[in-house]
């Protein structure tokens, strides 16, 4: 049994941190992307979340992370949240834990990071890609709230 996504949630890109500022205008000025005023603080990485799709009805969200080198996030070179990464939100995120636990797929967890009951699941594709599952509903931004 597949685990269940429900949908793409985000594609997370690196930036540098001098750029944070320069990099959100361009994504708001020139791409026209609103951005999401719920993006919580998390310390030592400046950036945004830049809706993607029609005002009032966004399909997905860009984060973008200021980074030099190795996040304060990261447990090594390898678990580092901020990687380049695509997000899926699934239901249970217990469920799918448990699926990759079934078909024996290594991943690892951070939690808290991005609102309090978050709990976000990192693996890697065959080809080195970094996915991340969370739960819907459990990160702190808000899709329908778009500034």
């Amino acid at each position: 049994m597949a685990i269940n996504v429900k949908e793409l949630h985000h594609h997370a890109v690196r930036i540098p941190k001098a750029k944070a500022e320069e990099v959100q205008q361009f994504y708001g000025e020139v791409l026209g992307l609103g951005s999401d005023a719920r993006r919580p603080t998390i310390p030592g990485i400046p950036g945004a979340w830049m809706y993607v799709g029609e005002q009032g009805q966004p399909t997905a969200q860009i984060h973008l992370m200021g980074v030099d080198g190795r996040s304060p996030a990261a447990r090594n070179d390898h678990e580092d949240p901020t990687r380049f990464h695509v997000a899926l939100a699934v239901d249970d995120i217990d469920a799918a834990r448990a699926e990759l636990d079934r078909m024996s797929v290594e991943y690892w967890v951070v939690q808290g990071m991005v609102g309090t009951n978050s709990v976000q699941v990192f693996l890697d594709d065959p080809a080195g890609n970094l996915i991340e599952l969370h739960q819907t509903g459990s990160c702190s931004c808000n899709r329908l709230a778009l500034s």
